[in-house]
């Protein structure tokens, strides 16, 4: 995000702040009910910022939404995705399930995001479902151990059952031998939503679209590791080195 000019920068840390503190709430350990009521403030807080009556802490995120015309429904949208994450953990989610979860903690930060790029409302809206989705199926795949711990599994019902996986306890199911084939098939998925992504950007003025692109760049990246990787135990982390992400921003900036 440093490299978008100043106003967009801003508003989107703005953004990202609040996205972290939401998140934050979805995965503390404490009471459900104590971090369903942190989740209620915030939309409190929310619905007094689009009142005109920001609470102080949110004069930053207020400035955002007026500069950038941001939706108040993205932001709930947001917090009833973290929420999901709070009621119960989920664990192997019908395919409609895992898209409401998917549009609510990724799509909806696209929508606010492509409104802080500048792109046309059409073309803003197709890509920030794609490359939503690309990106939280990517993170799914990526943290699927670190999901476990959490008693957390989001890899689809249907598609373990198509690969002959019952369970949907998140320790049985990363110990399957057909893991694998399950995680293909989510792979193949996250594939054709970079694939529609790129379509997008590549009829899009190049300076709306640097940062969506450096993104979906380096997320794709992350799946190509992940492949190579594997899904068989033991599956160390992926990252992806500084300097490859550098190279990645400058060719962006080209």
């Amino acid at each position: 995000m440093r490299i978008l000019p100043r106003p967009q920068r801003e508003a989107m840390f703005e953004i990202y702040s609040f996205c972290r503190a939401v998140d934050d709430i979805a995965d503390d350990p404490g009471p459900r009910e104590v971090r369903r009521g942190q989740l209620q403030r915030w939309r409190a807080d929310i619905d007094a910022l689009y009142r005109g009556a920001p609470p102080p802490q949110l004069a930053g995120l207020a400035q955002a939404v007026r500069t950038f015309d941001l939706l108040r429904d993205d932001f709930l949208a947001i917090v009833d995705g973290m929420e999901m994450d709070v009621v119960a953990d989920v664990r192997a989610p019908d395919r409609a399930t895992l898209e409401i979860y998917c549009d609510r903690v990724a799509c909806a930060v696209g929508r606010l995001s492509v409104r802080v790029f500048g792109m046309e409302h059409k073309a803003g809206l197709a890509l920030a479902d794609h490359l939503g989705r690309a990106l939280q199926l990517t993170n799914i795949l990526r943290d699927l151990d670190e999901d476990a711990a959490l008693g957390r599994l989001y890899l689809p019902r249907e598609v373990l059952r198509d690969c002959g996986i019952i369970s949907t306890d998140p320790v049985t199911v990363l110990a399957n031998p057909m893991l694998g084939e399950a995680c293909a098939a989510i792979v193949e998925q996250a594939k054709a939503h970079f694939q529609h992504a790129r379509a997008i950007m590549a009829q899009s003025p190049r300076r709306v679209v640097r940062a969506p692109r450096i993104m979906g760049e380096a997320y794709g990246l992350i799946l190509d590791r992940l492949v190579e990787r594997g899904f068989a135990p033991p599956r160390p982390r992926i990252r992806l080195p500084r300097t490859r992400l550098l190279l990645i921003v400058l060719r962006n900036l080209m």
